[in-house]
């Protein structure tokens, strides 16, 4: 495999000139990966946000990522830049990736269901303005099936006559892990044309991947499976959560433990044990939008039952957050009035400071609208973001100061009357939650939401304590 990757060096121009359209959790690490396992290539990630760009050009990046500010470091100003010179990057480039936004529409046809492509259309007409002859385009955004075949007509209908080849190159990065995702990654997977040319593009493709990905790791296909393996991905992945999720609503209600049941069917070969274990519900950027787009999809092929069953997953989801906020009114004498909830955690998951979609977006909210008061801590989310994340709620009246966020989880459950654990932070595992039981109202609650702590362990220092997926609190 050495000389394989030797031989797919030499295949690579030294000048070749790469530039990413989008600098947010895709396209800045994947981007500064590729600099780093290409010295010989020139990598622009540009964006319109400035205060983005500065922030990749500070020590002091916009996402959190475990590893990213080593390799930051090694190849920033090197082979990696990071600008708001738009028309340059298109300009110089020889292949674009388009890492943009595909948000989920709020009006129109298709409303809360659909993918916006308003980014991905303006950047490929700003591309077809831009450049004076053809380029490979690299649509990496999440898009729905066969959103290329729109990028290539908006493309070729330049005045200059260029022609473009659009390949679809799908990230299938989890948060957390995208670095060591990047670096040594389960697939890479490359839609293209089937025609001369488009074989020709997404074999210069394969070449760079080739640099450090085993070439039966590199897939190639159809731009049409290419786009809809993606979605799939997710929803498989988000299935599985749902699933093990519904089966805790029923451990709770017969005596069973979550944790054992999906240990036990985890053991399965051919289930196997990733993503079987339970929490208060799935968030982030991906799982959601894409299930969305995925039902979108099938209600406009006129497959409505095919539809109504992944819509269930996202039903189910909802209904786990539901839950978990039910239980912490009823548990605390069915009312959180004038109570104070201590959240420990509220990016969506450990080691990113995304709250996109987050749990705990939805349980605040629900917990609010009770008229409870919170205090919110998360090593590395924003307080502003988290802020702005409730905004809906605390815009109405009477509730502007019932939030709090604090910079100290032992201050966040100081006076509080129940600490809800909403995102599984190794740091939580290690808390002294004796000196936490001390500083909080009682009865004194405790509700993982996450199954990272041992609720036996909790109990014994006094706490009414209460996990996912478990009937009782002395289960």
């Amino acid at each position: 495999m050495k000389e394989d990757n030797e031989n797919s060096s030499s295949m690579v121009p030294s000048t070749l000139e790469i530039c990413c359209i989008g600098a947010g959790f895709v396209g800045g690490p994947h981007m500064a990966m590729l600099a780093y396992k290409c010295p010989d290539i020139t990598v622009s990630v540009v964006d319109v946000d400035s205060k983005r760009v500065a922030a990749w050009n500070s020590d002091k990046p916009p996402i959190f990522e475990p590893g990213l500010d080593e390799i930051l470091g090694l190849v920033r100003g090197r082979n990696l830049f990071f600008s708001t010179d738009i028309k340059g990057g298109i300009y110089r480039a020889d292949i674009i990736f388009m890492c943009l936004p595909t948000p989920t529409k709020s009006n129109g046809l298709g409303a809360g269901f659909a993918p916006d492509l308003k980014y991905i259309e303006n950047s490929a007409r700003q591309i077809a303005d831009v450049s004076d002859s053809g380029k490979i385009v690299v649509e990496k955004s999440t898009v729905p099936v066969r959103t290329a075949e729109s990028i290539r007509r908006i493309l070729n209908a330049n005045e200059r006559n260029a022609r473009f080849q659009v390949l679809s190159n799908p990230e299938f990065l989890a948060e957390g892990t995208a670095i060591a995702d990047l670096e040594n990654p389960d697939r890479v997977l490359i839609g293209g044309d089937e025609s001369l040319e488009g074989t020709q593009a997404i074999g210069k493709l394969v070449e760079i991947y080739a640099k450090w990905v085993p070439r039966e790791r590199i897939i190639t296909t159809n731009l049409w499976s290419s786009e809809l393996s993606k979605l799939t991905a997710n929803a498989f992945l988000a299935q599985r959560l749902s699933s093990i999720n519904s089966i805790s609503m029923l451990c709770e209600e017969t005596g069973a433990n979550v944790d054992e049941v999906a240990e036990a069917v985890g053991a399965d070969s051919r289930i196997g044990s990733k993503f079987l274990k339970s929490s208060v519900g799935f968030g982030g950027s991906c799982f959601k939008k894409d299930i969305l787009n995925l039902i979108y999809l099938c209600e406009s092929s006129g497959l409505s039952e095919v539809a109504e069953y992944w819509r269930q997953v996202v039903v189910m989801n909802s209904l786990q957050r539901r839950r978990f906020s039910s239980r912490i009114v009823k548990e605390l004498s069915n009312s959180v009035s004038g109570k104070r909830i201590a959240i420990l955690g509220f990016s969506f998951k450990k080691d990113t400071n995304d709250i996109r979609e987050s749990a705990a977006i939805y349980v605040c909210r629900d917990l609010l609208k009770e008229e409870a008061s919170l205090s919110i801590y998360d090593p590395r989310a924003l307080s502003e973001e988290i802020k702005n994340a409730l905004s809906i709620i605390r815009s109405e009246a009477g509730l502007r100061d019932k939030i709090e966020t604090v910079s100290d989880p032992y201050q966040a459950c100081s006076g509080a009357h129940a600490v809800a654990v909403m995102t599984e932070w190794d740091e939580f595992k290690e808390l002294d939650f004796k000196r936490i039981f001390d500083s909080m109202k009682k009865p004194a609650f405790l509700f993982d939401g996450r199954n990272i702590l041992d609720l036996k362990d909790i109990e014994e220092i006094g706490f009414h304590a209460f996990g996912i997926g478990r009937s009782s609190e002395k289960a």
